[in-house]
């Protein structure tokens, strides 16, 4: 019963247009409520509530993101947690079967061409993130993550001379 249990959160950082979708958003409302008053009345007050709720509850809470990845010794699963209340299974993989783990950007990951890319990473350009390229339902995928160090210790004993960390 020696499992390797490490979590990690990653908060992602808000996107360039996640402003202009709060302000859009806010913007048909408060044009509902107005200009609407003429046509259908006090309805009008009604369809900007209704219109508020849905983005309330189904389009802020995806402009608030974080990544959780779980190690369970090789098995790698990653989790979306929006608004930090609701969570969505994104990803489960096992590490063993990559062909490679190196740093995103690195000349050892040149031989390789991805057919899906999932970017499960903060954002930032300043941090350092890994591409994962492991074979998902037949396709060669390429999973970007951002361990912190602790993360690519558990994963270098699973994965031997096909971890780079430079």
């Amino acid at each position: 019963m020696n499992d390797a249990l490490y979590e990690q959160i990653v908060e992602r950082r808000p996107k360039p247009y996640d402003m202009v979708i709060r302000i859009l958003v806010i913007l048909l409302i408060v044009a509902v409520a107005i200009f609407g008053m003429p046509l259908v009345g006090f309805f009008s007050f009604f369809i900007a509530v209704i219109i508020a709720m849905i983005a309330y509850y189904f389009i802020f809470p995806r402009l608030n993101v974080e990544y959780e990845y779980s190690l369970l010794n090789h098995d790698m699963q990653i989790d979306v947690i929006y608004n930090k209340a609701k969570r969505k299974s994104k990803l489960s993989i096992d590490i063993q079967t990559a062909e490679i783990i190196a740093p995103k950007g690195s000349p050892r990951l040149n031989s390789f061409k991805p057919e899906t890319v999932y970017d499960f990473t903060s954002g930032d350009p300043s941090a350092k993130a890994y591409a994962v390229f492991i074979p998902i339902e037949q396709k060669n995928t390429c999973v970007y993550i951002e361990p912190d160090n602790k993360m690519i210790d558990h994963m270098q004993q699973w994965m031997g001379s096909k971890m780079y960390q430079n």
